[in-house]
Order: C-alpha cells, then sequence, then structure tokens
C-alpha cells in the first residue's frame, strides 16, 4: 500500500512496509520513474506525470513506512502520481489547487497575535454592573447597604445573616435583638447543618 502528497516542487510518497530492512531496500530513480524493491515486495511508478531530478530525489526507510521523496524538475502540481499510458501529463501551474482554476495564496495572511491577545484579555475581564445591568454584585450590594445604616441595623444585619445561616438579612434591631433568628431556606428547599 502507498500514498502520495505534493507540493510545487517536490513529491512525497509513503509506502507501507512495517519493518523493512534498511539493508535490503533498494530504490531506484530515473527521470520518468521510480523502482521499491524490498525482497519479493515491488513498486514500479513509470510513467510518472512530471519529470524528476534523480540526483536530488531521496529516501528513508522508517520502522513503519518507507518515504520517497521526489525533486520535480518543473514546479507545478501532479495530481496524480502516475500516468495513463499514452496520455499526456496534466501538471497544473505552481500554486494552483487541484480541483481548482484558481490560483491559491502564496504567502498565508499573518496572524495580529497582539489583537488576539488583546480579544481574549478582553473577555476575561470582571463584568462591571454597566456592562450587565442584570448582574448583580453582592459584594458591593451589602457593602453599600452597610455603610448606609446606623449602628443599630449593623448589629442587626450581623446578628440576622450570622445566625440563620445566611438565610435571613434584617436590618430591624428591635425585631433582631428579641432572641435567635431563625433559619429560613428558601421555599422547596431543605436546611441542614454540616459538621
Amino acid at each position: 500500500r502507498h500514498e502520495f502528497y505534493e507540493t510545487d516542487q517536490r513529491v512525497t510518497i509513503s509506502i507501507f512496509d512495517k519493518g523493512a530492512d534498511p539493508e535490503q531496500v533498494s530504490v531506484k530513480f530515473t527521470d520518468t520513474a521510480v523502482t521499491y524493491e524490498h525482497g519479493e515486495k515491488k513498486l514500479d511508478l513509470d510513467p510518472l506525470t512530471g519529470n524528476i531530478d534523480p540526483e536530488t530525489s531521496s529516501f528513508t526507510v522508517g520502522k513503519v513506512k518507507v518515504e520517497i521523496r521526489l525533486t520535480k524538475k518543473a514546479p507545478g502540481r501532479w495530481v496524480k502520481l502516475v500516468r495513463d499510458s499514452g496520455a499526456n501529463s496534466t501538471i497544473l501551474p505552481g500554486g494552483t489547487a487541484p480541483g481548482s482554476n484558481t490560483p491559491t495564496a502564496r504567502k498565508p495572511q499573518k496572524k495580529n497575535w497582539e489583537h488576539v491577545s488583546d480579544a481574549i484579555l478582553e473577555s476575561e475581564k470582571e463584568k462591571t454592573m454597566s456592562d450587565d445591568p442584570n448582574a448583580i454584585d453582592s459584594n458591593r450590594a451589602f457593602a453599600e447597604l452597610f455603610s448606609n445604616v446606623d449602628d443599630d441595623a449593623k448589629r442587626a444585619i450581623m446578628k440576622s445573616y450570622t445566625e440563620s445561616g445566611g438565610t435571613t438579612l434584617s436590618t430591624d434591631w428591635s425585631d433582631v435583638s428579641k432572641g435567635q433568628v431563625t433559619v429560613k431556606p428558601p421555599e422547596g428547599q431543605e436546611w441542614r447543618k454540616w459538621g
């Protein structure tokens, strides 16, 4: 089994020959063909779609596959590895994607990483009350409430909140000072003492 991929300048063929012995692998290059041999296994790619440079073409033997790198004599896309016998070569001009008549971009656009990092930092900012009118900053609301009341109301807030386990908040010291503030969980929930 083999497969290939290409750029405008090179074709890389992967031959899946697990455990190939580098001493027994033979790859022969000509201007129009490549022949791979390993023991009884043989792959003859003749004629190639385009001409190659045998001098700069090479191969490597790995544990799972043998990779053959062919250097094209003329830049362009082959689309097929081997041309049909008697047919002319179909080579697309350099920079053209297979299946398309429009040239692909030569240089990828550079990413503006400053813009990306600014966007991430902006999204991680804590939302303020002006950003989200439905958001309630409970710490700020309690601090504001606590700072705008007299000392009796402050004692009532502390006592009611602490004794009720955070389920009741009262500013009426005359009512809270009479005894223990009872726990009043929200409707449909049950209060349990932990620990």
